[in-house]
């Protein structure tokens, strides 16, 4: 397989799972509990932004590069702070050149008592990530396939925590399979919060996946898409999405305040637009641009 995360590192289908990851956590740590954040897939951790394969799939230049140049409002820079202090961490001084992925991101939001698991099964990447993470006790890399490992960490000692899902879509039935993969993680640890990426674009079985998902009977899920421009402009990447299990209220506020602000800020056309919505159909929050 092809795919990697660099491939799409700082895009804005990563600055909106990503943003979404910090404001997780962030809601998470309202109490002294320690939280566990799993990570099914890892990827490498950090990613040189110089490298002709980080400009793949619209790249870092029309993502996290024109966020933090765009004025914010004051909410939304709030809502973000957690995030892009983590991406100005790693780039000292006015040029962008590395970003952080979400094991990255999610470390360097923890607190002394949390733990990460970051699972991934591509060799050269978890040893990328066993180096970045070496001497770390709060840190936990396995080399394995996420889905076969999700399992054995579910559900963790913390009881509290996040399972973020982000595979790769190049495969056939890649949509039915995180759906089957939620419905195994979910009766091993129903009270878990789970965060689920997927792409969208023209001809992607969008509706389909939303149907089974519905199916399954969990209920509550929440669902955030940004789209950057119309399916029908590009037969490339046109929005993500963002499945939420168990998300609590206060997160599906935030969201409703940040989704307009990213689409403002990340849009490629006029034909862009954002979308809130409970997938089994209780209430919507939408912004379309037609």
């Amino acid at each position: 397989m092809q795919y990697q995360h660099i491939h799409h590192a700082g895009n804005f289908a990563d600055v909106l799972k990503h943003a979404v990851l910090a404001r997780i956590i962030s809601q998470l740590q309202t109490s002294d509990a320690a939280i566990r954040v799993i990570d099914t897939h890892a990827g490498a951790g950090i990613y040189d932004l110089a490298l002709q394969e980080a400009g793949r799939s619209g790249g870092w230049q029309d993502g996290i590069g024109r966020l933090l140049s765009a004025r914010l409002p004051e909410d939304a820079d709030r809502l973000l702070e957690p995030y892009l202090s983590v991406v100005r961490a790693l780039n000292p001084g006015d040029s962008l050149s590395r970003y952080p992925g979400s094991p990255k991101l999610a470390r360097a939001l923890l607190r002394k008592q949390d733990r990460l698991s970051a699972i991934e099964s591509h060799k050269q990447q978890s040893e990328a990530l066993r180096d970045l993470f070496e001497g770390d006790y709060q840190t936990r890399v396995t080399t394995l396939d996420g889905w076969l490992a999700l399992g054995a960490h579910l559900p963790p000692k913390e009881r509290r925590g996040v399972v973020l899902v982000d595979p790769p879509f190049e495969i056939e039935g890649a949509y039915d399979r995180l759906v089957d993969g939620l419905a195994r993680a979910y009766s091993l640890w129903p009270s878990g919060l789970y965060c689920l990426s997927y792409p969208v674009m023209a001809g992607a079985p969008v509706a389909d996946f939303h149907g089974k998902l519905r199916a399954l009977g969990i209920p509550k899920i929440l669902c955030a898409e940004l789209r950057v421009c119309d399916g029908t402009e590009t037969d490339g990447l046109a929005g993500s999405g963002i499945i939420l299990v168990n998300a609590p209220a206060k997160l599906e506020k935030e969201l409703a305040a940040l989704l307009p602000v990213l689409e403002t800020s990340l849009a490629r056309t006029p034909r862009s637009g954002c979308s809130i919505f409970r997938v089994a159909g209780e209430r919507q929050i939408s912004r379309e641009h037609a």
